[in-house]
């Protein structure tokens, strides 16, 4: 399934946060979303999830979600959700609890996500007694329970240190490779957006516009920490980015 974003524009009160966005997502396709500080990037996310619509201008899905698929479009957001008194497998159970599983098929997906995440031998833990990275892993394992169209990650790594989020770079890149899923990925990290995108968007101050759209030719599994071309494509985004974060931090701060 492809999601269609067609003239989409959105005001609230009287600040205008996006203006004409018309892009594509194409299924099993990563596309990262990159732009300054309050360019409207994860506002877009919840208009691709339909939490909120848009002022005008529409999101389509084209083409039929995974067949076993129960829910076509799911979230993994930056502050990971979850429930503290549930266990590993617990939290994962919640999402498909309102769905008519039998429980021997429940436990069957739980094992299957647990073992793509590296979390098998954790099922049993609650959330306080895993790492910041183990946690965000739980959340993505979550994530992958409903076998979604789209997954729509909003900044899911920004929350951890520099290492964890190049093992969870990694992690990403390795359940890509191996069952290949479709993306919106909204993000500040420049390293990020290169690493895992097979396309970047990047987005203007605000209203955001679309201002490139930079296509990663490089297979997502021969990427790896400083590699050239990589480094190059960053150096481009942050050229093409640079004055115009600028600008933003220094209207967030005057605010």
């Amino acid at each position: 399934m492809d999601l269609q974003i067609n003239n989409l524009s959105h005001i609230y009160g009287s600040v205008e946060v996006l203006k004409d966005i018309s892009l594509t997502i194409p299924q099993g396709q990563i596309v990262c979303l990159i732009g300054p500080s309050g360019c409207g990037k994860s506002t877009l996310l919840r208009f691709l999830g339909g939490l909120e619509r848009p002022t005008s201008g529409e999101v389509l899905q084209i083409g039929e979600a995974p067949k076993d698929s129960l829910n076509p479009l799911t979230y993994v957001f930056q502050h990971f959700a979850l429930l503290p008194w549930r266990t590993v497998e617990g939290n994962i159970k919640l999402v498909l609890e309102d769905h008519k599983i039998s429980q021997a098929d429940m436990n069957d997906i739980v094992t299957d996500v647990l073992s793509r995440t590296k979390l098998s031998e954790f099922r049993n833990a609650l959330p306080k007694q895993l790492s910041g990275g183990m946690r965000q892993r739980v959340a993505i394992a979550r994530a992958l329970a409903v076998n979604p169209a789209v997954m729509l990650m909003d900044e899911p790594l920004s929350a951890l240190d520099s290492q964890t989020r190049e093992l969870l770079m990694d992690d990403l890149v390795s359940l890509w490779t191996k069952q290949p899923f479709t993306s919106v990925y909204v993000t500040h990290n420049l390293n990020e957006a290169v690493r895992l995108g097979h396309r970047v968007v990047v987005l203007s101050r605000r209203p955001g516009r679309i201002r490139d759209i930079i296509d990663i030719d490089i297979p997502l599994s021969e990427r790896e920490l400083g590699d050239p071309v990589l480094e190059a494509k960053q150096k481009h985004l942050w050229n093409i980015m640079r004055d115009e974060a600028q600008a933003a931090d220094q209207e967030l701060v005057n605010e």
